[in-house]
């Protein structure tokens, strides 16, 4: 019986709950944010290294309006956060060192479809340009869209190579390397059998320009892991979240550092695991990471996409990073 209850709580965290189109839950006005701080070994708080992460504190965020979590890009500032959910919604707030929320301000995007079911706005990834215009990655349409500073769209594009990728696959990560290019990886398999992820990288810098012509490259994760979100090093290598689900951990996720500095087009890569998150450490669907510095330390932040369920938690989790 209890295997049987396990399964079947495990169909309602990874499916959708109904079988039609997934409706959005649209905010009914500008949420109020909780914080709780949490620790990143539950059962033994004053433990903080998990592989070369060294935790500095996070918080479980809660808001009681429906539409709020399901976060699956994050970008931060300073004291400024910017949280991409999977149905187009973009919320931005103030946080300090008393990692109370301040300010939130909600976005609903604009996106490929008209509608408000999720496959109209199905947004995963998100990166920042120089001149501070921001590219969004939609799933299920596989396009990457370009919004100004005050996110009114400027540009889109649906490039050729991404038009194979199945609908539940497209543009699950993307990240602005040191050299200005920036790099669109998927979850689309690379053949039936062959376990791994294709990856583009525009060298011009903007995969919304018309024309634009990436190269491709292959990630291949630990088996039976996917990709969620990356970032980038400041020596050019790249920094991998890769994630799995089953009945006893629900998920796990890898960090992985990847050296994609000398591919050459076509050319596979596998990741170095430097994190692991189950077990004993906190451990959820964690879809989204942000790098930045803070003196002379890199500072990597996480957070999890909830998907909306009462079984899981949108936490956001600050670490020092040795790479």
């Amino acid at each position: 019986m209890l295997r049987v209850l396990l399964v079947c709580l495990a169909v309602l965290l990874l499916v959708p709950s109904w079988a039609g189109s997934e409706r959005l839950p649209l905010y009914r006005g500008t949420p109020v944010i909780h914080s709780r701080p949490v620790a990143l070994f539950p059962d033994d708080p004053k433990r903080v290294k998990n592989g070369v992460l060294t935790y500095l504190g996070g918080v479980e965020l809660q808001a009681s309006d429906p539409a709020f979590g399901g976060f699956s890009a994050l970008h931060v500032d300073g004291d400024r956060f910017t949280l991409l959910s999977d149905g187009g919604s973009l919320v931005r707030f103030r946080m300090g060192a008393d990692w109370h929320v301040r300010d939130p301000q909600v976005t609903e995007l604009a996106g490929p479809g008209t509608g408000w079911e999720k496959r109209d706005r199905d947004t995963e990834s998100l990166a920042l340009l120089p001149n501070g215009d921001m590219l969004v990655g939609y799933e299920r349409h596989n396009q990457v869209w370009r919004f100004d500073r005050t996110l009114r769209p400027v540009a889109h594009a649906a490039p050729p190579l991404m038009k194979r990728w199945s609908d539940n696959s497209g543009a699950e990560a993307m990240a602005l390397m040191p050299d200005k290019s920036v790099v669109v990886m998927s979850e689309a398999y690379l053949s039936p059998g062959k376990w791994g992820f294709v990856a583009l990288r525009f060298h011009g810098g903007d995969p919304t320009v018309a024309g634009a012509r990436p190269s491709v490259f292959h990630y291949y994760p630990p088996l039976h892991y996917a990709v969620s979100d990356a970032a980038a090093l400041p020596d050019g290598r790249l920094l991998v979240l890769t994630r799995s689900a089953n009945i006893h951990d629900f998920f796990i996720v890898q960090l992985q550092v990847a050296d994609i500095r000398n591919l050459k087009p076509g050319e596979g890569v596998k990741g170095k695991t430097v994190a692991i998150f189950k077990g004993p450490v906190l451990h959820d669907n964690f879809e989204g990471i942000a790098l930045t510095r803070e003196g002379g330390r890199m500072i990597l932040w996480m957070v999890s996409d909830d998907n909306q369920s009462m079984f899981q938690r949108t936490y956001l989790l600050k670490f020092a990073l040795a790479y």
